[in-house]
C-alpha cells in the first residue's frame, strides 16, 4: 500500500519551547490515521506543517508524494483541511458557502451548483441549505465545514479535532461521515483528537503524541496490549471443572465463585488465547464461555504519558 503521508525527523520550536521533537509518521493511502494527544501535545502544529500553513525547522515531510517545503502548490492541490475553528461564513447560507468554495476552486458555475446540491444532500443539509449558517447548530456547522472541504475533491483530508464541542449524537453522526469518506470515496484521513473513544472508533492506526514526541503507534488493539491488566475470562459449568482448570493454568485467579469463572492474565492476542485453549484441551477441559478483556485507550494513554488525555496545557 502506497504512503499518503511520510514524515521523518520532524521538528518545530517556538522560541525555547520545543513543540515537535523529531517525530516520524507514515500514513497509508485510503486509511484513517489518528494523532492522539492532550491539549499542547503538538497535534495542531503537526497539521499546520503537513498542510503547508507553517514551516518545519527540520525533517523530511511528503504529502501525496510531494515535498511540503518545495512543492507547496502541488500539496495544496491534493489536500483539504477542516480545522479546529469553522471556516463557515455565518452571513451566507449553506448553499452560498458551498458555491463560494466552488468559485475559489475555479469550477464552472453549473458544476459548482451541481456539486453544492450533491453535498447538501450527502450531509443532510438540504432543508437548511437556504438558511444562513448563523442559524445552524454546532453539528450542522461542522457538517457544512467538512462539506466545503470536499468541494476541491481532495485525496487527503486533515481533520483537526473535528468533533470538539459537539454533543454525543452529533459526534457519532460526524464519525459516520468520516468513515464514509474512506470507505466510499477512498480518501485518506489524518485525524487529530483528544477523544480516546473517537480514535478507538475510527482509526486504522493511532499514534500517541505527548510533549512533542511519538510515544507509541499501532492499531487500537496493539496499543491496548501494551498495558498490563488484560485477561482471558473463562466460565465453567461446575466447581470440579473450575478447580481442574485453575490447577493447569498458570496464574489463573477465581473471579466469580458462583459463576465458576477464572481470569487468566493475557495480552489479548490470538497467540495467547490459543495457548490457553490448547492447555485446556490437553487436559480434556472445555470452557462453557469465554471472553477476552483488554485495557481501553484511557489506560493506554495514562500508562504511556503519566497523565490523562484531557489534561489542560497550553494549546498548540
Amino acid at each position: 500500500m502506497s504512503s499518503a503521508i511520510t514524515v521523518r525527523g520532524l521538528r518545530k520550536s517556538y522560541g525555547e519551547q520545543t513543540v515537535l521533537d523529531g517525530i516520524d509518521l507514515s500514513v497509508p493511502e485510503g486509511t484513517i490515521f489518528s494523532l492522539l494527544g492532550p491539549n499542547g501535545a503538538g497535534k495542531t502544529t503537526t497539521v499546520q506543517i503537513l498542510s503547508t500553513l507553517i514551516d518545519a525547522e527540520d525533517g523530511i515531510v511528503q504529502v501525496a508524494g510531494h515535498d511540503v517545503a518545495t512543492e507547496r502548490t502541488a500539496v495544496r492541490g491534493a489536500i483539504g483541511v477542516t480545522g479546529q475553528f469553522s471556516a463557515v461564513d455565518e452571513l451566507l447560507t449553506g448553499r452560498e458557502n458551498l458555491l463560494l468554495m466552488a468559485d475559489l476552486h475555479h469550477l464552472p458555475r453549473a458544476e459548482g451548483k451541481r456539486l453544492a446540491d450533491e453535498l447538501l444532500a450527502r450531509f443532510d443539509l438540504v432543508e437548511a441549505g437556504s438558511r444562513t449558517a448563523a442559524t445552524y447548530s454546532g453539528g450542522m456547522t461542522r457538517r457544512l465545514d467538512l462539506a466545503m472541504t470536499l468541494v476541491g475533491a481532495p485525496r487527503i483530508i486533515f481533520l483537526d479535532e473535528p468533533t470538539t464541542g459537539l454533543d454525543p449524537r452529533s459526534r457519532r453522526s460526524m464519525w459516520q461521515i468520516i468513515r464514509s469518506l474512506v470507505d466510499d470515496d477512498g480518501v485518506t484521513v489524518f485525524l487529530t483528537t483528544q477523544y480516546l473513544e473517537e480514535a478507538d472508533e475510527l482509526a486504522d492506526r493511532i499514534a500517541v503524541l505527548d510533549q512533542g514526541r511519538i510515544v507509541a503507534e499501532g492499531t487500537a488493539a496493539e496499543l491496548k496490549r501494551l498495558v498490563p491488566g488484560g485477561h482471558i475470562r473463562l466460565r465453567f459449568t461446575d466447581r470440579a471443572a473450575l478447580d481442574q482448570a485453575a490447577a493447569v493454568l498458570d496464574a489463573a485467579q477465581e473471579v466469580a465463585a458462583e459463576e465458576f469463572t477464572l481470569a487468566v492474565p493475557s495480552d489479548g492476542g490470538v497467540t495467547a488465547l490459543r495457548a490457553v485453549l490448547d492447555r485446556l484441551d490437553l487436559h480434556d477441559l472445555e470452557p462453557a464461555g469465554l471472553a477476552v478483556h483488554t485495557p481501553n485507550l484511557d489506560d493506554v494513554f495514562l500508562s504511556l504519558t503519566g497523565h490523562a488525555a484531557d489534561s489542560k496545557e497550553t494549546v498548540r
